[in-house]
């Protein structure tokens, strides 16, 4: 009993003079690289646990025990419980604290007590303290250092490589009397003391969630080191789904692309704070209320007249049916992404879309909708799953009444497949075949022949015949010695049967009916491409130039009438022609303009969009207006009370951002060359220009008494500008920038600054303080006056801030989704009555979350429409309404908040 004695205490003071030797590397390390205390206790939490179960393995193992025998020889410092007890204690008071923590000396262990040790460690699947063993991975917290006069506020992902891994002698063990049983934590074990970060891990297990606590598998606490975790080398982590919450220092820290993010909680909420816990969606929702847009600039044959008096159209994830005398739009949203073509059903009440694939490979694939124009109604989903690209061009066959329906896949190969759409939910594929290696531009059932398809494009015009057993046979075009065209671009019927198309050439063709040879041809009908032919319901005919703007009416024989009309530069080429009421005529245009008129009256513009990427938006601080600008170098103001557009302003530049003063007589605008713009909101004059820099200027936003200017660039600055008495005139104060400052203590070199472009800026309710985000997830905040940086981040916890766009904050911990890479989400803002937060992310989705959004689990309403990434969303003045800009969609998507 004595040996074994004797060999238990060697046993533990080996471990406790590992455990020394460990503590002082980690004080160096500490004292070298500024680490927190925070980064000692939670290693040692680890070293902790180790101990445990390894004194809990060796009670079981051979029912000794300190206190269950009186031969057991003191071991210095207070023996196994006494040396852990005195560990800590010293480290309480060191290294930060001031003092070193002292080597006390120990017997040196023999090689029998090493291979109990090992036999222990391995029969009870635990690792071993001997200095054999795997070195611990543990993320750095140097970013804990807020306070410090790093600019940065996430540390770098650690980049040294783990230590190479010496397996122990195999040691054969001896037979087992019983099996062990499961290791616990003792009560009066310092363990549970060693948990002060509490992780979103923890959810499945807190009594929020109905779970039992009991389980180690489903939390990534300190408690359950145990279990191996995968190495950060080889996963960023991203998101929320690792964020830890620190109860003593009151800091949050998430990560996004592998990099820590440290959030000072507010004092109102950090005694209480539940990582855990969840946020409910608010009780107010967004309803479509008017979409500001029209894509004619790529699409064609994309706008109709219903009998209802609506004219139908689409502009990214959104059919809009729009009633111009009523000045009323209604809007199917069953599709996920771009719709792309569009056609009606001869009975005028179905409509069928068909789109592209999406960000979603399931919820976003390319299909057709059939739904019901009067109901909105889903009637048929066709080809889920069966087309590859996108459905360029449909047609409703006309002559069986609209039995069947034919779509031109925008694929390699263009394949055109027919199809028995009323069979089932899902429909019938008839038959599939290639079309045509060259670009397909349209595709129509004969009006008058039964199983009859026309389609057009490249350098081609097909004829097909669906035979009785499902089969396509294709006759191609023969122009014979005439001047083929690059491009035919579109086609129409007249009351005959006879095919009319247009071409690149400018010139109009009839094809006889039931041939596939020139009947007619007429030359230089418009100078330029013809971009679409319209066979008027009493005979005649009229064609639109893409690049001469002319609407011309032709006999059905193609003789000129005299009619015409041209349609202003600032509307673009004509897109689409399509017959409306009486002699109406609707128009769109390749600037995404609706015009509505005749030839005879003229033509007003009904609707107007952006033609490029959005980005720019800015509400009048109390009006219903709002402005936006885009890469298309145009500036807009909106009524949202009239849905009209009020002005329209031309620049020089593509713009990148926008905003308007508190007083809303004035209008800035930054564009992607650093030049920006101050304009008068009433007469449109551009009364000064400046330039920051050669880069894109980001953000901008003025101080809630505006007196301040500040604007984000992409050349990592903030620029920060003083406004006169009339804010007519600005004065640069200066530019928070990135700048060196060298440590008294030491020849190191830390950085003040962003060192990646500014994405977000907010205002102090005071005017004082700016804070800021950056492309690399920094959170900075500067004294506006000085434009110097504050580095005490933590004294910024309780700062009121008048507005809150940035992302990345206390507030905003929510709308970042658990696998989140930093890029997800472009844009938030909060409701000026502070209950509600809007999102704006990557994937066509406006968010609503109940303000603030603290907790990584918050639930939200998401709402689609865009196709593109949304990159901006912003409440009115009085929160009645939301406003979204798309990207590439160009979509403004006007929502009410109800």
């Amino acid at each position: 009993m004595a040996d074994l004695s004797l060999q238990y205490n060697d046993m533990i003071e080996t471990e406790n003079e590992s455990l020394r030797e460990r503590v002082s590397d980690l004080e160096k390390k500490a004292l070298d690289q500024g680490d927190e205390i925070v980064c000692l206790r939670s290693t040692l939490a680890d070293v902790l646990r180790r101990l445990t179960l390894l004194e809990n393995a060796v009670n079981s193992r051979g029912g000794l025990s300190p206190s269950s025998t009186g031969t057991v020889t003191p071991v210095r410092n207070g023996g196994f419980r006494g040396a852990l007890n005195n560990h800590i204690s010293q480290l309480k008071d060191g290294p930060l604290g001031g003092s070193r923590l002292r080597q006390p000396m120990y017997h040196q262990s023999s090689v029998e007590s090493n291979n109990s040790i090992k036999e222990i460690a391995h029969r009870s699947n635990v690792p071993t303290a001997l200095p054999q063993r795997r070195g611990v991975h543990y993320q750095s917290t140097g970013s804990l250092h807020s306070d410090s006069p790093s600019s940065n506020s996430v540390s770098p992902v650690p980049t040294s490589p783990s230590p190479t891994h010496t397996p122990p002698p195999r040691v054969s063990p001896s037979p087992r009397q019983s099996q062990p049983p499961t290791p616990t934590r003792s009560t009066n074990s310092n363990l549970h003391f060693a948990k002060r970060w509490s992780s979103t891990g923890d959810f499945n297990n807190s009594p929020h969630n109905g779970g039992s606590m009991n389980s180690r598998l489903a939390t990534k606490s300190l408690l359950n080191l145990n279990v191996r975790v995968q190495s950060p080398h080889n996963m960023l982590k991203h998101g929320t789904r690792d964020a830890t919450y620190n109860e003593e220092e009151k800091i949050l820290r998430m990560f996004l692309r592998g990099r820590p993010i440290i959030l000072y909680a507010p004092s109102s909420l950090a005694e209480t704070y539940d990582i855990t816990k969840v946020t409910t969606p608010p009780q107010s929702k967004l309803k479509l209320d008017w979409v500001y847009g029209y894509r004619g600039r790529d699409c064609r044959s994309n706008l109709y007249l219903l009998p209802t008096g609506e004219m139908v159209y689409f502009v990214a994830a959104v059919v809009v049916l729009y009633n111009v005398e009523e000045q009323s739009q209604r809007h199917y949203l069953g599709h996920t992404d771009d719709i792309k073509c569009i056609a009606i059903h001869p009975n005028k009440l179905l409509v069928a879309t068909g789109q592209c694939a999406g960000h979603d490979r399931r919820e976003s694939r390319p299909h057709i909708r059939i739904w019901d124009s009067v109901t909105l109604n889903t009637v048929a989903i066709l080809g889920a799953g069966d087309f590859e690209r996108s459905i360029c061009c449909i047609s409703f066959s006309k002559a069986d009444g609209g039995q069947l329906l034919c779509a031109v896949d925008e694929a390699n190969d263009h394949n055109i497949s027919v199809w028995d759409w009323q069979k089932g939910e899902r429909g019938q594929r008839i038959t599939e075949t290639k079309c045509s290696v060259d670009t397909v531009i349209a595709a129509e059932f004969h009006p008058l022949e039964r199983n009859c398809i026309v389609t057009c494009g490249k350098s081609h015009i097909s004829f097909w015949t669906l035979d009785a057993g499902g089969t396509l046979y294709k006759r191609m075009g023969i122009f014979e010695n005439r001047d083929k065209p690059k491009y035919v671009t579109c086609v129409a019927f007249n009351h005959l049967g006879d095919v009319i198309t247009g071409d690149s050439n400018g010139s109009l063709i009839i094809w006889a009916r039931g041939t596939n040879t020139v009947s007619k041809l007429v030359r230089g009908v418009h100078d330029g491409p013809v971009f679409s032919v319209c066979a008027l319901k009493e005979g005649s005919i009229v064609s639109g130039g893409g690049k001469d703007r002319r609407i011309v009416q032709l006999d059905s024989q193609l003789n000129a009438s005299g009619l015409e009309r041209q349609v202003p530069d600032h509307a673009g080429g004509i897109r689409v022609i399509s017959e409306g009421r009486g002699s109406q005529l609707l128009v769109g245009t390749t600037r995404n303009c609706v015009l509505v008129g005749s030839l005879s009256m003229g033509l007003s513009t009904a609707l107007t969009g952006h033609l490029d990427e959005l980005w720019g938006l800015a509400v009048h601080p109390s009006l219903p207006q709002f402005v936006t600008a885009g890469y298309d170098k145009s500036l807009n103001l909106w009524d949202s009370m009239s849905h009209s557009l009020i002005w329209s302003k031309d620049l020089s530049e593509a713009a990148q951002s926008a905003a308007i003063s508190p007083d809303g007589s004035i209008i800035i605008v930054g564009c992607v060359t650093g030049h920006w713009f101050a304009l008068d909101s009433q007469t449109r004059e551009i009364f000064t220009t400046h330039a920051d820099g050669a880069e894109p200027i980001q953000v901008i936003k003025f101080s809630p008494n505006g007196q301040f200017l500040a604007l984000g660039s992409r050349d990592n600055n903030v620029y920060i500008y003083q406004c006169g008495g009339d804010t007519r005139k600005y004065n640069r104060v200066g530019r928070c920038m990135t700048e060196r400052k060298r440590k008294r203590s030491s020849s190191l070199t830390s950085f003040l600054g962003h060192s990646s472009f500014i994405t977000h800026l907010d205002w102090s309710a005071d005017s004082q303080l700016l804070r800021s985000n950056s492309g690399d997830y920094e959170v900075l905040y500067w004294n506006a006056g000085l434009c110097r940086q504050v580095p005490q981040s933590s004294s910024m916890r309780d700062v009121e801030w008048a507005s809150n766009s940035c992302t990345l904050s206390f507030e905003t911990i929510g709308i970042w989704p658990e696998g989140a890479d930093g890029t997800d989400v472009n844009f938030c803002d909060r409701a000026n009555n502070k209950k509600l937060l809007a999102t704006a992310d990557d994937f066509g989705k406006v968010k609503l979350y109940t303000y603030p959004v603290t907790q990584p689990r918050s639930l939200c309403h998401s709402y689609g429409g865009h196709s593109s990434h949304v990159t901006a969303v912003t409440f009115l003045h009085d929160d009645s309404r939301l406003i979204s800009t798309g990207g590439k969609d160009t979509a403004i998507l006007q929502w009410a908040v109800v």
